[in-house]
Parts: structure tokens; sequence; C-alpha cells
């Protein structure tokens, strides 16, 4: 399905080497600081970390899936993260065994991304961009660190790649068994995080794009959807036999709608408090969902009353800055400090900004559709809820695959390439 046919033997070792790279480098480094990427304390778990080892435990000990709650059972979390960790625990042990499993397997994942960020960069631009998104990837150090931290990043991440690889195959086919594909594709990702349940939506921009009768759109809608829905049953049945009741996804959604309005952690202006005297300064932040939510339409509503550019900045720029402007890379790897990765992803993002706006000049615009809806979905649905570094991470791939096309245009100037030097034989099945 994503074959690479066409290309030439230097580029294939290339792309194989930068894969054999990722693979090695990320396990070596997992491997030497090992439990260096806790962000939390083992024994008092205080982070998510520590505390999705502590659930995958439980839910291999006792069956029970709990978080927050010690051994009484919760929709908190999505199970997808304490599922897998939980099995790798049962074959290599609960404690260093099963975690240093789980970071292997995360390495082996980045390994993998970089094979399917050269066959996107390939398809939507060309054999040199794709290559220079790859090199990228390979010594961006936050990838490294993601490999060793006890989160669901790394697996998300693959799944977007996975995502738009069909996505593509999808359009360009139109092929029943893709959009099934997407359906799971699209199932996998909400077992880790909800929000991508909507992702199915850019097909809409693209079948109007192609012209796609209405009944076909139809058709593939059905086959999606149906897909999602058998695959997340399973959760929805869980919960209703548990709490009795149905719960879509968790119980928890407020917390990250209310956290989203704290503009840099701050709390809202003292009027806020005047205006809502039932709010305290200390409490305001504590409760359960559906208070949260109420508590976050209040301060917004306060906000953009009394304060509207400073929130309408918030909501718009402030999440694409507090999403991509941060790098997620809470633990240093040696030689680069924290202090350094800021700047340097500061410099990245630039590129990754004008190379959006050069490929939106002189690409075809058609073409970016799929990378251009996957990354604007991606961002857009953090526009309601909190934003920082850590949500942003598994969308910087999207954003590197901009930048490569940049420096590959700067690349141009100087270095005339044959055409068919780096492509090879390009074929509409590669």
């Amino acid at each position: 399905m994503f074959s690479l046919s066409g290309l030439n033997r230097p580029t294939k070792l290339a792309l194989l080497g930068m894969i054999a790279f990722v693979g090695i480098v990320s396990c070596i480094i997992v491997l030497a600081y090992n439990d260096y990427f806790f962000l939390g304390d083992p024994i008092k778990p205080n982070n998510d970390d520590v505390k999705y080892i502590q659930t995958s435990r439980l839910l291999l000990n006792e069956g029970v899936l709990a978080y927050n709650t010690k051994d009484k059972p919760s929709a908190f979390i999505m199970p997808g993260l304490p599922f897998i960790l939980a099995g790798f625990m049962a074959i290599f042990g609960q404690d260093q065994g099963g975690v240093i499993a789980y970071r292997i397997f995360q390495c082996l994942q980045q390994a993998f991304c970089i094979y399917l960020i050269f066959w996107i960069g390939r398809r939507i631009f060309n054999t040199r961009v794709a290559l220079i998104a790859c090199a990228i990837s390979t010594i961006y150090l936050p990838d490294y660190f993601s490999s060793g931290v006890i989160l669901s990043e790394t697996t998300f991440r693959t799944i977007i790649l996975l995502l738009v690889c069909v996505t593509i195959l999808a359009i360009e086919q139109n092929r029943s068994a893709l959009y099934l594909l997407i359906g799971v594709l699209t199932a996998a990702a909400a077992y880790f995080k909800p929000h991508a349940s909507l992702y199915p939506a850019v097909f809409l921009v693209l079948w109007w794009k192609q012209k796609i009768p209405l009944r076909v759109m139809l058709k593939y809608t059905i086959i999606m959807a149906a897909t999602y829905v058998a695959l997340l049953t399973p959760w929805w049945i869980r919960n209703w036999i548990t709490f009795h009741e149905f719960i879509l996804f968790t119980n928890s959604g407020g917390s990250p709608f209310l956290l989203g309005t704290r503009i840099y952690g701050q709390l809202p202006p003292a009027g806020f408090f005047e205006e809502y005297p039932q709010y305290d300064p200390q409490t305001l932040f504590q409760g359960s969902d559906s208070t949260a939510i109420q508590k976050g339409l209040d301060i917004i509503s306060y906000g953009f009353r009394h304060e509207p550019l400073k929130y309408l900045y918030w909501f718009t720029l402030g999440r694409w800055v507090e999403l991509y402007f941060h790098p997620f890379y809470s633990r240093p790897i040696w030689p680069v400090t924290r202090p350094l990765m800021n700047v340097l992803q500061v410099i990245l993002m630039l590129i990754n900004m004008v190379g959006i706006v050069w490929a939106l000049l002189k690409h075809q615009f058609t073409r970016l559709l799929p990378l251009l809806l996957a990354l604007g979905y991606f961002t857009v649905i953090y526009v309601p809820f909190v934003a920082f570094n850590r949500y942003g991470y598994p969308n910087m791939v999207l954003l590197i695959m901009f930048g490569a096309y940049a420096i590959d245009q700067v690349l141009n100037h100087f270095i005339k390439y044959p055409s068919d030097r780096l492509e090879g034989r390009r074929t509409s099945a590669s």
C-alpha cells in the first residue's frame, strides 16, 4: 500500500540509513537514560506518566481501569495507553521490564515514522523535500525524548501519519476498503485522544474539491462511521455497565476546557470574581466536569466583554504559539539544553511557517490539501481547550514537511538537480 517503487539506489540507502539511525539511537538513548525520562515520582504518582504505569498495573492485576481514583473504576482517561502498557507488563514484567519494553516499542514507532514522513513528503511535494523532512526529523531531539517518556504522543503521532497516508490513497483510489481503514485509524486515535474522532470531516473538503457524487460521499461516510462506532462500542458498553450511564469518551472533558481559559496560567482579573461572586480564586479550577464547563464559559464571557483583544489573541494566535513554539522537551538530552532547544524550536517554526506560505503560493493547492487539512484539523480542535507543547508535538512532523519544502526551494537557487537524479521513476502507484 505504501510502496516506494521508482526510487534509485542512493535514495533508498539514504532513507534506510535514516530509519536505522533513528531506531538505533532512540534505543540507545532510552536505555542509557532510562528512568531519567520520568516526569513524575513512581513512588508517589504525581504526573500523567507515572499515573499511567499505576493504572496499567491495576488493569493487569485487578482488571480495573482506574485513574486518579485509586482502585475504583473511572472514565477519566481513554484506555489506549494503559492497555498497551499492561500488555508489555504482562510479557516483560510489571517493574522495569514492561516499562523498558514500552519505550523500545516507541523507538520502533519513531523509526517507522521516518518511512511514513518520506512517503507523504514524496507524494505531496517531491523526493528531495521528503529526504529533507526525514533528515530534520532524524535530528529533532524532542522525538527522542518522546521515545523515552511514558505518554501517548509517539503512538498518536504515528496514527496521524497513517491517517494522512490513507487519506491520500483514499482520495486517489476511491476504494471502500481505504475508507474502512480510515474508520479503524480514527477509532484507534480516539482510544488515545478523543478529539481525533471528527477527523473524517476533512473529506467533506476533499470530496467537494474532487466533485465526488453525493451518493458516493454518503456511502463512504456510512462506512467510516459504522467502523468507528463498532470499534468504540466496547468502551461505551464498559462505561454503561460500570457507571450506568452513557459516556461518549471520558468524564474529564470539562477540565481541559476550563484550563484553556487560563492565559499563561494566570487567574482571571479581580473584576471577574466581583461579577461572579459564586466563584473563589482558591477553588475556581477545581470541580466536576459539568461545573468546569460552566466556569470556563463564564470566564470566556467575561474576558471577551472586558479584554476582547487579549482573549481574541489567546484563542487564535496564542493557541498556535502555545502548541508549536515551545518544544516537547521536558528532559534535555546531552548536549542540547532546554534553553538551546527553545531557540532551535523557534527557528524551526519560523522556517515551517515560511514553508507554508511559500507552498501555498507556488505549489498545487489541491495537492497540499491532505496535509493542510490534517494540520488545520489537529490545530483548530485545540482552540476551545488547553493547548501546550505536549499536545502540539504530534503535529510538528506535519509542519516540518512545509519547512523542508522551504529549505528545498532555497537550495534550488544554489544546486541544480537533474530531474531524475533523486526521483527515479515516479509512478501513480508509488
